[in-house]
C-alpha cells in the first residue's frame, strides 16, 4: 500500500518552465486531450493491476485493485487496504490490523489524487516529452516519458502509456533511484455509473471493533 500512497502524493506542484520543442508539444497535446476526455465522465470505475520490478526489468510482485471516483470523492480497494475520500476527509483502513486512520484533505498540500493521474497532473512539475508508439499486448499506444524538475524525487522517470483512440491512460511506470520499477495498468474501465456518496465514507458501523485514529 506504501507505493499506491507515494503515487497519490509524490507531486508538489510549481510552475515549469518547458523547452519549446516539437515533442513537447506533441505529448502535451496527448496530455491535453485525455484530461479533456477524463473531465468529462460523471463518474469512473476501474480495475488495474499493480506489479513491481527490479532494475533489470524482472517482475518481482502483481496484486490487483480498484479504483472509483466521483468528482473530488474516490475510493481505492488494494490487497488488505482501503482508502475512501469524500472530497473533505481521508480514511485509509488496515484490515489486517482493523485500524482506520483519518486525516483532512490538504487541498494546498499537493497531493496527487485519483483523479489527477487521469487528468493535468503533469501540468507542473514535469519536463515530458513523446516517445512515439509502443506495441503492448497486440495493440498500440503512445508512450510519454515524465522527468521530475525536483531531482531530490524518490523516482528519476515516469512513463505513460495512452490509448489514443480512446484518449485514456492505459498505464503508468514509475522508475524509482533505488532502481525498482512498480506500474499500474488501467483494465475494464467504466464511466458514467451510478455511485452514491456513501461508499466514499469510511462507515464505522461496518466493521466491528474497528480502532479509530483521528488525525484531523
Amino acid at each position: 500500500m506504501r507505493k499506491i500512497c507515494l503515487l497519490f502524493s509524490f507531486v508538489s506542484f510549481g510552475h515549469l518552465a518547458f523547452a519549446q520543442t516539437t515533442s513537447d508539444a506533441d505529448a502535451k497535446k496527448v496530455l491535453d486531450g485525455v484530461s479533456a476526455k477524463f473531465k468529462t465522465f460523471k463518474t469512473v470505475q476501474a480495475n488495474f493491476v499493480y506489479e513491481v520490478e527490479n532494475n533489470g526489468g524482472k517482475k518481482l510482485s502483481t496484486r490487483n485493485g480498484k479504483v472509483s471516483m466521483k468528482s473530488t470523492k474516490y475510493r481505492v480497494s488494494f490487497g488488505d487496504q482501503e482508502i475512501f475520500c469524500d472530497g473533505s476527509n481521508i480514511w485509509t483502513y488496515d484490515k489486517n490490523a482493523n485500524e482506520v486512520t483519518i486525516n483532512k484533505l490538504d487541498v494546498s498540500s499537493g497531493s496527487l489524487t485519483p483523479q489527477k493521474l487521469f487528468s493535468n497532473f503533469y501540468d507542473k512539475d514535469f519536463l515530458y516529452k513523446l516517445n512515439g508508439d509502443k506495441k503492448v499486448v497486440g495493440k498500440f499506444f503512445q508512450e510519454i516519458e515524465l522527468t521530475p524538475k525536483d531531482k531530490s524525487k524518490p523516482f528519476h522517470k515516469i512513463y505513460v502509456l495512452v490509448d489514443k483512440i480512446a484518449k485514456s491512460i492505459y498505464s503508468t511506470k514509475v522508475l524509482e533511484s533505488s532502481g525498482s520499477r512498480y506500474s499500474y495498468t488501467m483494465k475494464n474501465m467504466k464511466t458514467d455509473v451510478v455511485m452514491a456518496d456513501a461508499m466514499f465514507v469510511f462507515d464505522k458501523t461496518k466493521y466491528p471493533k474497528v480502532e479509530v485514529v483521528d488525525l484531523r
